[in-house]
């Protein structure tokens, strides 16, 4: 009877994971050695202020949660102490937090991930780390299409400027 309990609660937990996986906008699997308590609190506020969290998950758990929702890719990374990273809106600012925890502390390993539920290795992680949130990069977007409007009316502009000067010139020219 108790045996039964286990398993239903760890059907639970998988099915729990399934849920986040399937929200997720990212998921990265980390290796989470040699970080204290107190860093992984740091690191965990840090991420929750990017709509995202931390979770220490037992490898087996992950594994099935993983197969379930199509991404049986990863679990060649799921070996020794894992935590998991799901981000749940701008994918680039949880992946810029994780990158720098794991810089400044030189502890832990990016192993892999899931981005926008494609497959990503932990250097790609890192270069996408790199890049300015979402919002910025939708900004520098609109500016690029708003840049050629922009220049046709000022060149518009321009020519009607140019043909006002000119019937100002031969306004005053005749007096008057």
């Amino acid at each position: 009877m108790a045996n039964a309990s286990v398993i239903e609660k760890k059907k639970q937990i998988v099915d729990r994971l399934k849920e986040k996986i399937d929200t997720a906008s990212v998921i990265v699997v980390t290796d989470y050695r040699g970080i204290t308590v107190a860093q992984l609190t740091a690191l965990r506020r840090k991420l929750f202020a990017e709509k995202s969290e931390l979770k220490i998950i037992k490898n087996t758990l992950l594994r099935r949660a993983m197969e379930s929702a199509g991404f049986k890719d990863i679990n060649v990374h799921l070996e020794g102490p894992t935590a998991v990273l799901f981000g749940y809106e701008d994918p680039v600012a949880p992946l810029k937090a994780l990158v720098e925890f794991v810089d400044e502390t030189e502890k832990g390993q990016i192993k892999a991930g899931l981005i926008e539920k494609r497959p990503i290795d932990s250097k790609s992680i890192t270069a996408m780390s790199k890049l300015p949130p979402r919002d910025v990069l939708l900004a520098k977007v609109v500016g690029g299409f708003q840049a050629p409007i922009y220049a046709l009316v000022n060149v518009l502009q321009g020519n009607i400027r140019k043909l006002v000067y000119a019937l100002n010139a031969v306004k005053e020219k005749k007096g008057g």
